[in-house]
């Protein structure tokens, strides 16, 4: 068979390779525990679970879905940034359903990219901030987050060069993997819509972990910033807010134009969301959030947890405002890829290694909080037991 030259510069993905690590081990009769992948150990809420049984049911939920979504489920997020963040989008022009950010991360590589164009992506970031670009024929750039700089990125570091070639850059707030939030007084969102409208760069804002926060902290969405809208859009998901992972759901919000093109992408490559989730999706955001709250103070436990032991093991870590993850640094003599792989080997846990989500991601690992707490607790002894 012969294949694109496109999947010869496409790495392993990340989880992929986790995934397969944690096969063998088991093969092995190993009692492996994985903080590796961010995939809640909770249910989704009952009173979700219990409208999906329902729609499920309805036959006028069983043919094919409006492409561009449902009025019911446009209007439900609307609604929820209007309340939730005070930005207000118009449901006509504003917003289409994703089947989770991921795809939508991944297939609005195809709206701007030919060959030798330049993405701009956090690094360390979502694996996807890379291969989405070369999916589309264009080319990743890693944007180096500065732990200096609370992990933004030096937006004036960037060369002239780069900024002519570049014609999307992706950034995440709450940040996955480092945890580092926006906070009030920070200009870093202006900053970054004046970087993107001086140098016609669509700014494209991963939103994933807004609702998972602690210590009172409240994320704000980039669009409320002045100028986002003209500058670009917003992934928002479903997944980790209310348990859904599995359940694929999400949106694209923002710059009418950006969501013009990308429904015109949307319509030839895939045909929509299953109306019945759309109309979970809107029962999930229109109801009550106080899922959110409880799930919000089972993760800041865990956190607590994690972060307590590892300062009393010796690594010292601060902990973070937002997210369901722990940036670790490694111990001294380690690398990421070599600690993560001797926490596997002797301790049987699983962790990613920081390199995984870019160069700069070396020295770090990443502890997902999405293990009960009693395996949590069994995993961090492991490892003071092996260091």
């Amino acid at each position: 068979m012969r294949y694109s030259r496109r999947m010869d510069s496409l790495p392993p993905y990340l989880f992929a390779e986790i995934e397969r690590k944690v096969a063998e081990k088991k093969k092995q009769g190993v009692d492996v525990i994985s903080l590796g992948i961010g995939d809640p150990d909770m249910p989704t809420p009952e009173h979700i679970v219990a409208e999906m049984q329902r729609q499920v049911a309805d036959p006028a939920n069983h043919q094919y879905p409006n492409n561009r979504g449902t009025e019911e489920f446009r209007s439900a997020v609307a609604a929820f940034y209007l309340k939730r963040f005070g930005v207000q989008l118009d449901p006509e022009t504003e917003i289409i359903p994703l089947l989770g950010a991921k795809e939508g991360i991944a297939h609005i590589c195809f709206n701007f990219l030919d060959e030798g164009d330049v993405c701009l992506g956090a690094d360390p970031g979502y694996p996807v901030y890379a291969s989405g670009p070369i999916l589309a024929g264009g080319t990743p750039v890693p944007l180096p987050l500065k732990p200096e700089l609370n992990f933004q990125p030096d937006l004036d570091a960037i060369d002239a060069e780069t900024r002519k070639r570049a014609k999307m850059l992706f950034v995440n707030y709450p940040n996955n993997p480092t945890g580092a939030v926006i906070d009030d007084e920070d200009d870093f969102f202006a900053r970054l819509t004046e970087f993107g409208l001086e140098n016609d760069i669509a700014i494209l804002h991963d939103n994933a972990y807004s609702e998972i926060t602690f210590d009172g902290y409240v994320a704000p969405s980039y669009l409320e910033t002045a100028g986002a809208k003209e500058a670009g859009i917003e992934f928002y998901s479903l997944s980790k807010t209310y348990n859904m992972t599995g359940w694929r759901i999400g949106a694209i919000v923002g710059n009418a134009d950006i969501i013009e093109k990308y429904w015109t992408l949307k319509s030839n490559m895939d045909s929509g969301m299953f109306q019945a989730l759309q109309r979970v999706a809107a029962h999930a955001l229109s109801g009550s959030q106080k899922c959110v709250e409880d799930m919000c103070d089972i993760y800041q436990r865990r956190r607590d947890l994690v972060v307590s032991t590892l300062n009393d093991i010796g690594i010292e870590v601060t902990p973070p405002r937002g997210t369901i993850y722990i940036w670790v640094p490694v111990p001294d003599g380690y690398t990421s890829e070599s600690f993560a792989t001797m926490v596997l080997d002797k301790c049987g846990v699983v962790v990613p290694p920081g390199s995984g989500y870019g160069p700069s991601g070396e020295g770090f690992v990443r502890i997902s909080l999405t293990a009960p707490d009693g395996r949590i607790t069994e995993a961090l002894e492991r490892i003071r037991d092996n260091l």
